[in-house]
């Protein structure tokens, strides 16, 4: 009999659906078990996903308690509006991939924004709330958690603590007022007033909050006027044992998932303009790789900088193909968003690049989280968003190595950010919540 702790893990984004947010609780599931608990997963069974990776599958522990439920989303509604397809995923992020956002594009957004708080799935909480509240009565656990974004997730666990009075730990992978693209959604004063007293209530709620990076917790920290804990993203092992090695064919730049709009940095392609017209073999060597979408406006500038012949869109990949396909890489981009926050930004893609264990040009905030990481990690160099000088610099530098044979990484001291270790973080948390409400 499994006398395992038991931890309720309420998400979205769950396999078979990809994209970012799907990884640091598929991880922390996957080790779970050997810290002596047992993760039981809520997740909605006909998401809006953004792809379908059924690969990723196999990271689920043997016998594991998934729930899925019916979710009623708007998104008919808002792809009537903006002259998508029905079958036409939404990106995240404001993603836009084959036109420029035109006036339904922002009508459909301030709609997004003002209605639908704290967003789309909020239909679902009511619904979820009244059956979880039913299943636990027969299926106990000892501590709740929910992962947002959707913050919705955090609304659901939030009633769920009102009713049950189960510890609570509120994960947030990305800010919710703070986040990046909080000005995009045109709210009006009202619906801003709400966003914030639905975060507030949340953050002061919860028995512990958890965020990804030093600069998301000070943020949070600010609005709940109480310690904010620090798990990073992290690389897990297994994906990268007997992948492909770098054969020095081509100077590859790749970049791995969504390049947004907020991520298109002149600098970049003024620099590879730059060298590409001013070194007789560059031409033939420069290849750049977009693994995954790719924003309108990234293209507009590539082909305005002439480098749109250097370039290869691949569509979204299953994860390890995904992999296999970047480790075969000179350089990997880390193009962080040019945004206010930009200093707290560290995506998951910066633990996987560590993960392959290439060169990592990271061009954000130069003392700034994923900054601070690459430099700890020597797995790279970080420019700041204007700077084309010191781009140009960097690529010319790593450029004579590749001729000479000899671009690498050290890759020194990244194993404080695998999984396993990010899930020894968490389980002190979830023990400390338990001990704390046995205690009451």
């Amino acid at each position: 009999m499994n006398k395992n702790k038991r931890v309720l893990i309420i998400t979205y984004y769950w396999p078979p659906g990809t994209g970012a947010g799907v990884f640091r609780w598929l991880k922390f599931s996957k080790y779970l078990r050997d810290y002596g608990w047992e993760p039981v997963v809520y997740t909605p069974e006909n998401p809006e996903a953004q792809g379908t990776d059924h690969s990723l599958e196999e990271d689920f522990p043997d016998g594991m308690t998934i729930i899925r439920r019916p979710i009623r989303e708007p998104y008919g509604i808002y792809k009537a509006l903006t002259g998508r397809r029905k079958e036409e995923k939404i990106q995240s992020g404001f993603l836009s991939e084959g036109r420029k956002p035109n006036p339904a594009d922002k009508a459909a957004a301030w709609i997004r924004g003002n209605f639908f708080i704290p967003d789309a799935r909020k239909f679902w909480i009511r619904p979820s709330v009244t059956f979880l509240k039913e299943w636990l009565r027969d299926n106990p656990v000892d501590v709740l958690v929910s992962t947002g974004p959707p913050h919705s997730m955090h609304r659901i666990a939030l009633e769920l603590k009102k009713r049950t009075g189960l510890p609570w730990l509120a994960d947030f992978r990305d800010p919710w007022t703070q986040i990046d693209f909080y000005d995009k959604l045109m709210l009006t004063g009202l619906a801003d007033k709400k966003h914030r007293k639905m975060e507030k209530q949340v953050l002061e709620t919860a028995d512990s909050v958890v965020t990804v990076s030093q600069g998301c917790a000070k943020g949070l920290e600010a609005i709940a006027q109480k310690p904010v804990e620090v798990i990073s993203n992290g690389f897990d092992p297994d994906d990268f044992r007997n992948l492909p090695t770098f054969q020095h064919k081509k100077f590859s730049l790749t970049h791995m998932g969504s390049m947004n709009a907020d991520r298109n940095h002149e600098a970049l392609w003024q620099a590879l303009s730059h060298l590409r017209d001013n070194l007789a073999t560059f031409p033939h060597d420069l290849t750049l790789r977009f693994i995954g979408k790719t924003d309108f406006s990234v293209k507009e500038s590539l082909q305005k900088h002439n480098l749109l012949s250097h370039a290869e869109f691949i569509a979204p990949l299953p994860h390890r193909k995904a992999l296999e396909n970047a480790a075969d890489s000179a350089v990997l981009l880390l193009p962080l968003n040019n945004t206010p926050n930009a200093a707290g930004i560290t995506t998951g893609k910066l633990f996987e690049y560590l993960g392959l264990r290439r060169p990592i040009l990271c061009i954000g905030p130069e003392e700034g989280d994923a900054a601070r990481i690459i430099w700890e990690t020597q797995s790279g160099q970080t420019v700041g968003f204007d700077d084309q000088e010191g781009v140009k610099g960097i690529l010319l530098s790593w450029y004579e190595l590749f001729l000479k044979g000899k671009l690498q990484t050290s890759g020194t001291d990244s194993e404080k950010y695998s999984r396993t270790r990010q899930t020894e973080q968490l389980v002190s948390l979830l023990d400390q919540a338990k001990e704390n409400a046995s205690c009451l």
